[in-house]
């Protein structure tokens, strides 16, 4: 199957590169040489079945996993053995599928553990920026996470996340668990929010079609492996292929 074309052309110097990069834990090898790139501006798709190798690959970028192969760059700098703080210092941000905030903590005191990398004094003038993009939260800042909505939640866990004030912000499944009215609302107005002020996003998804139709461009994995890489509109084009890959997988492509 077709794994690239054309649409490389159009597409942004990349901020984060990742070139032939493997993973894995203990003996198995679970990524195998993926190279993927994201640009300031985009929303980058990384999409698969179950057990392709997504989660891997999002922990092998932000650290937590030993680079096995491979080379990884950030705005140009080798950090394939960069430990996980100095990452988020030099501009990685990171949003988990679970455990994303602190429930007995207070909004604003949430968005000040983001805010550690930050000298002290910058932390209120950022977590104030921070609101301004979340104005629903700015009114709840003194209500504990675990009160609020899923919705609201994950605002402040991508919050939390930009408080580092990050040039490339890796989002694992930020939809999960969320209801449907929810989601369109956070994969619309904020992620293509955030990507419309300049900030790359990297977001793992498994609701293919809402994703694809607010993504730039996307990376399909199988079985630890890139199968498709295109941009958004191609694969939205492409949906018989899309199907097929997924359904070979025994998976399906084309739910929510």
């Amino acid at each position: 199957m077709t794994s690239t074309n054309g649409a490389d052309l159009d597409r942004p110097e990349p901020l984060l590169q990742a070139d032939e990069v493997s993973f894995g834990y203990g003996s198995l090898m679970i990524v195998d040489q993926v190279s993927i790139g994201v640009g300031a501006g985009e929303i980058v798709a990384l999409l698969g079945p179950n057990g392709a190798g997504k989660s891997t690959l999002v922990k092998g970028l932000i650290g937590h996993l030993p680079l096995r192969g491979g080379v990884i760059r950030l705005n140009g700098s080798d950090i394939s053995t960069t430990p996980v703080p100095t990452r988020v210092r030099m501009g990685v941000g990171y949003v988990p599928q679970i455990r994303d905030v602190f429930p007995p903590l207070t909004v604003w005191e949430n968005l000040g553990m983001g805010g550690y990398p930050l000298p002290r004094r910058a932390v209120r003038e950022r977590a104030e920026a921070v609101l301004g993009i979340f104005p629903s939260l700015k009114d709840k800042h003194r209500r504990r996470a675990g009160t609020l909505s899923g919705g609201e939640r994950k605002m402040l866990a991508i919050g939390r996340a930009l408080m580092a004030n990050p040039s490339l912000l890796i989002l694992d499944e930020p939809t999960s668990n969320l209801a449907p009215i929810v989601v369109r609302g956070v994969l619309e107005e904020i992620v293509g929010g955030l990507a419309e002020a300049g900030q790359a996003v990297l977001m793992v998804e498994q609701r293919v079609k809402m994703t694809l139709e607010v993504a730039s461009f996307g990376y399909v994995l199988v079985q630890g492996k890139v199968r498709l890489a295109r941009s958004a509109r191609e694969l939205r084009d492409a949906e018989d292929e899309l199907s097929e890959v997924f359904f070979n997988a025994g998976a399906s492509a084309t739910a929510r």
